[in-house]
């Protein structure tokens, strides 16, 4: 599964620069027994299948070199952040992959089937991470999505290196307009103030593009953006115009 995105693009070139490290394991691989079996029926009966404690606890603490951890022996601090990929975690955001780039490194666990023992939860993990309100398969495809945001965010992973700070969410608003060659496509015009060579104004254009792009789309982000006084007084007008048209 993780062939293919990790083989492209962005993090393909980040781990031929060195950039990055990426290392996957199989929890089958620490599953005891002849058939290496890595989940079971629940307990109190009911539907599906739940991930068991003991491979789990095997496969992290080996590739993390951590002690056996018991009700005895409970987890110690570590610098590494071992996370549940799970519908019941924090929303991963743009601020979630900035924190995490700060880490030399941090284990993702993929949740399968009805989820993974409570122990596991309670017992092993320090942070637990959602997609968003809604079900996947399984944490495969959420792992990937949080390597790939968090790549984007060291520097020389992208081309341009400004160009995280520049995307959608890093600022707190929804991305400005993008134009490219040609000028005219089909009778539509790019904006005159694009190839205007004033920088100044094209800067302000685009914050205020940004601005009534997050009004229009995602208002909601608007209440924790940086803003200045003068923006939210505009912001206001433009949704009070928005009201009456």
């Amino acid at each position: 599964m993780f062939e293919g995105p990790f083989s492209e693009s962005i993090i393909k070139r980040a781990l031929e620069k060195g950039l990055i490290d990426i290392h996957l394991h199989n929890i089958r691989d620490w599953a005891p027994g002849k058939h290496a079996v890595t989940d079971d029926t629940p307990y109190g009966g009911g539907g599906g299948m739940v991930m068991k404690a003991e491979p789990i606890f095997l496969a992290v603490e080996a590739v993390l070199g951590l002690s056996p951890i018991t009700a005895e022996e409970p987890r110690r601090e570590t610098p590494c952040p071992i996370i549940l990929l799970t519908p019941q975690g924090r929303p991963f955001t743009q601020r979630v992959a900035e924190e995490l780039v700060e880490h030399e490194r941090f284990a993702l666990l993929c949740g399968r089937y009805e989820g993974v023992d409570e122990r596991v939860r309670e017992h092993l993990v320090t942070d637990q991470i959602s997609l968003g309100d809604y079900v996947l398969s399984g944490g495969e495809l959420a792992a990937m999505i949080v390597v790939d945001a968090v790549t984007r965010l060291l520097p020389g992973a992208l081309g341009d290196p400004t160009g995280a700070s520049d995307d959608s969410h890093s600022t707190g608003l929804l991305e400005y307009p993008h134009y490219t060659r040609p000028p005219q496509f089909r009778g539509w015009p790019i904006p005159e103030i694009l190839v205007s060579g004033h920088h100044g104004k094209i800067e302000a254009w685009r914050r205020e593009q940004a601005l009534l792009r997050t009004l229009a789309h995602r208002p909601d982000l608007l209440a924790s953006a940086a803003l200045t006084e003068k923006e939210r007084r505009w912001l206001a007008e433009q949704a009070e115009q928005n009201r009456d048209g």
